[in-house]
């Protein structure tokens, strides 16, 4: 499959730019989601911030034939090559970078590849590593996962039912509906080759060499990310201006759970970078 050239790629994954304010800030969904994730976040910022919005290549909002099985199942270094597309495309000279999740390493790697490009990074509920490994507590076994992988191929449908309000952790059956909708809109093998890359990435060797600073952003409970890795990375990324935050809230996806306590802190953390 031929790589998109960086036009096709804004129209392929559905760049929006919306604000009016003059810096650059970007949010950068995760795994399962697309980028209607941060609705209720964007009134808060649109004043300030010129916004940048976009679907990741896995996401059910892009069309399926784009996604290179090939490009997309190593590393994360395709997705952060897409990233640096669209901000090249976009002119951008400055942003502020937002990812989620997975989306938290792509920016640590983009942010290695282009580092004049950020001036700062917020981490939201991302790792470095999902399995444990020695005294590193990354939350799962190696059983673990590939009982997850099982249960994605067998029936994808119910393993969704099963895990989504596992990642809510809140009682909100609207939420779970809502993000069970879009985590269905994946192809089922994209899923399963995305979350393979996941779950079984390992790109602490990496935290060394970002230099931008980072806001690291992390909920009390958290099925996918225990809390000690946030302390983790703010410990071994290579700069000197990083810092860790714990919201109020359980679950990985506060966005959606908790969007006026995410924003308020998204408020102050940008008001004083």
């Amino acid at each position: 499959m031929v790589k998109l050239e960086s036009q096709e790629l804004i129209e392929a994954l559905n760049v929006r730019v919306n604000g009016s304010g003059g810096r650059i800030l970007v949010l950068s969904h995760g795994f399962g989601g697309d980028q209607s994730m941060w609705e209720d976040i964007l009134p808060y910022l649109l004043r300030d911030f010129k916004v940048i919005v976009f679907d990741m290549i896995f996401s059910g909002c892009v069309d399926p034939k784009h996604f290179d099985f090939g490009r997309y199942t190593d590393s994360f270094s395709a997705y952060a090559d897409d990233l640096l597309s669209i901000l090249d495309d976009l002119k951008a000279d400055k942003c502020v970078y937002v990812g989620h999740s997975v989306s938290a390493m792509v920016g640590c790697l983009a942010s290695i590849k282009r580092p004049k490009l950020f001036e700062r990074l917020i981490l939201l509920c991302g790792s470095p590593r999902y399995l444990n490994d020695g005294s590193y507590e990354g939350g799962f076994e190696r059983g673990d996962i590939d009982e997850m992988f099982s249960a994605m191929k067998s029936n994808y449908s119910a393993w969704i039912s099963g895990f989504v309000p596992l990642l809510i952790s809140v009682d909100e059956p609207s939420l779970v509906k809502e993000f069970s909708r879009k985590m269905m809109n994946m192809k089922p093998e994209i899923a399963l080759v995305v979350a393979k890359t996941i779950f079984q990435s390992d790109v602490r060797n990496i935290l060394s060499n970002v230099k931008t600073p980072c806001s690291i952003i992390q909920t009390r409970k958290d099925i996918a990310v225990p809390l000690s890795v946030p302390y983790y990375m703010q410990c071994n990324l290579g700069g000197d201006k990083n810092s860790v935050h714990i919201l109020d809230t359980d679950g990985h996806v506060p966005q959606l759970t908790s969007p006026g306590m995410l924003a308020k802190l998204f408020t102050e953390l940008l008001a004083g970078s």
